[in-house]
């Protein structure tokens, strides 16, 4: 969860910056995040196209071993202290 934060904190200050400077950004958010969803899918062909050429199955288990973590990034998971204390925080 601290890494979101993170890059939610450094995006809210390139934005201040880009402000300040009274520039705008140089893509519409919602083309900058297809971009970059479309560049993450594509590093994801080339290990698949690999496997189909080599001749190696392609299972879900692999796909999500593979390809999931490389796309999605390291997701949160709750700590222990928060999971043996017996309240759920929603």
């Amino acid at each position: 969860m601290k890494l979101y934060l993170v890059s939610l904190a450094v995006g809210l200050l390139v934005g201040v910056i880009y402000a300040l400077l009274d520039v705008r950004s140089p893509a519409p958010p919602v083309v900058a995040l297809l971009g970059l969803l479309g560049i993450l899918i594509g590093e994801q062909t080339v290990p698949l196209a690999k496997r189909l050429v080599a001749g190696e199955p392609v299972s879900l288990s692999w796909f999500a071993s593979e390809c999931s973590p490389h796309v999605f990034g390291e997701l949160p998971q709750r700590s222990k202290a928060d999971s043996s204390d017996g309240m759920d925080k929603g």
